[in-house]
C-alpha cells in the first residue's frame, strides 16, 4: 500500500518535472526564436522571408547586408563612439546610483521622506522635450558627450532598487560593527557596502549598459557632426542612405527592386550588428540577475 503511494507520489513528480521542462522550452522558444529569426533573415532573401518561406535555416544566403552596412566607413567610428559613450555612462550612473541609494537606505538619513517623495515625483513628471534642450543649451552642452549622460544622471526606478537591496541584503550589523572598530562612513561604504553589492551592480551594470548602447534619440538629439554619433545613429543614417531614390536606382543593376531587397537586407543586418555586443557580454553576468533582481524588489 506504502510502496504504491510512493510510487504515486513520485511519477507525480516526474511529471512535474516532465511538465515543467516542457513550459521552459516553450517559454525559451518564444523569447529566442525572433531573434534567431532577425539572425537568419540577414542572410537571406527578403522576399524570401516575406513569403514566409524563411523559418529555421536562411534562404537564398547572402552577405550583401553586411557589406553594405560595413561598407560605410562610419561605421567603425559608430563602433568606437558607442564603446566609449557606454562605458562612461554605465560608471556615471552606477556611481549615481550608489550614491544617492545607499543614503536613503539609512533610515536616520535627515529629511529622508522629503528627498524619497523628490525623486518619486521626478518618476512620473518631467518638463519634455523642449524645456530638456533648452536647459541643456543654456548649460552649454549641446555637441558635447555630457549632454547624453547629465540629464537622466539617476534612473529612480533603478535607484530604488539598490535602496532595497542596501536595506534587506546587507545586515545592519556589519556596518556597525565596521564603524565599531573605526571605519568612517566613506570608508565603510569603500570597504564593506560595495563588496556585499556585486551582485545588484552586476544588474545595474547591464541595465545602464543596454540602455546607453542602443541610445540614439539623445544622440540624435543634443550632438551635430558624424563624427560624434554612436553606431545605432550611424545605421539608422546608413538604413536612410540606402533607400529607395531615383538618383540611388539608377546607379544599381536591377533597379528599384534589387535597391529595396538592399534596403531590406540591411535592416536586418543592422539589427544583428547593433545587438551583437550586448549578446555576447550577457551570459557573462547573467548568473548574478536573479539574486541581485530578487534582492533588490523586496519592499523595505
Amino acid at each position: 500500500m506504502g510502496k504504491n503511494k510512493n510510487n504515486s507520489v513520485g511519477m507525480s513528480d516526474r511529471t512535474s518535472d516532465i511538465i515543467l521542462v516542457l513550459i521552459t522550452f516553450l517559454v525559451m522558444f518564444i523569447v529566442a526564436y525572433p531573434l534567431y529569426y532577425v539572425l537568419i533573415a540577414s542572410f537571406s532573401n527578403p522576399y524570401d522571408v516575406y513569403a514566409g518561406k524563411t523559418f529555421l535555416f536562411p534562404s537564398d544566403f547572402s552577405l550583401k547586408g553586411y557589406q553594405a552596412v560595413f561598407a560605410d566607413p562610419q561605421i567603425l567610428v559608430g563602433y568606437k563612439n558607442s564603446i566609449l559613450y557606454t562605458v562612461i555612462g554605465t560608471i556615471f550612473s552606477v556611481t549615481m546610483l550608489y550614491i544617492t541609494a545607499y543614503p536613503m537606505a539609512q533610515k536616520d538619513l535627515p529629511g529622508r521622506k522629503f528627498f524619497s517623495i523628490f525623486f518619486l515625483i521626478t518618476m512620473y513628471f518631467g518638463g519634455g522635450l523642449i524645456p530638456t534642450y533648452l536647459v541643456v543649451k543654456q548649460t552649454g552642452l549641446i555637441n558635447n558627450i555630457w549632454a547624453l549622460f547629465l540629464p537622466g544622471g539617476v534612473a529612480v526606478g533603478n535607484m530604488i532598487i539598490v535602496r532595497n537591496y542596501f536595506q534587506n541584503s546587507i545586515p545592519r550589523e556589519l556596518i556597525e560593527a565596521a564603524e565599531i572598530d573605526g571605519c568612517t562612513k566613506l570608508r565603510t561604504f569603500v570597504s564593506v557596502v560595495i563588496p556585499l553589492s556585486m551582485p545588484i551592480m552586476a544588474v545595474m551594470v547591464v541595465f545602464s549598459m543596454v540602455a546607453y548602447w542602443n541610445d540614439w534619440f539623445t544622440a540624435l538629439i543634443y550632438l551635430t557632426g558624424a563624427e560624434k554619433a554612436p553606431l545605432p545613429l550611424v545605421l539608422r543614417n546608413i538604413l536612410i542612405k540606402s533607400s529607395t531614390s531615383a538618383s540611388q536606382a539608377s546607379t544599381i543593376s536591377g533597379g528599384y527592386a534589387e535597391l529595396n531587397k538592399l534596403t531590406e537586407m540591411i535592416k536586418f543586418s543592422s539589427i544583428i550588428v547593433a545587438a551583437a555586443p550586448m549578446l555576447i557580454i550577457y551570459p557573462f553576468v547573467q548568473k548574478y540577475f536573479e539574486k541581485g533582481m530578487m534582492a533588490g524588489a523586496v519592499k523595505g
